[in-house]
């Protein structure tokens, strides 16, 4: 496998995205807030989808099927944030 700039760079943002999982963990289990959790696990779709993409080699044509994890992810922070909003304030 030839290691080049894109593999490099996919893997730090793959790093990335797993330890601002890790930071929304920590904050979740200090605060106990669900959208602490909302947030890890939509970074850790993120992760996965990336690192997928980098490992893979999979032609530009069939990369669909990957992107469904970007927006399984985004819906995840979408709709934490909606029931965020809808809760009566504390």
């Amino acid at each position: 496998m030839e290691v080049t700039a894109y593999s490099f760079l996919s893997g730090a943002v793959v790093f990335g995205f797993f330890v601002g999982s890790l930071l929304f963990v920590r904050a979740w289990r200090r605060t106990h807030d669900q959208l602490f959790v909302a947030f890890a696990l939509a970074f850790g779709l993120l992760g996965v989808g990336q690192a997928l993409l980098a490992l893979a080699n999979i032609p530009t044509e069939e990369r669909g099927s990957i992107f469904v994890l970007r927006l399984a992810a985004f819906g995840l922070i979408l709709l934490a944030v909606l029931r965020k909003n809808r809760q009566p304030s504390s």
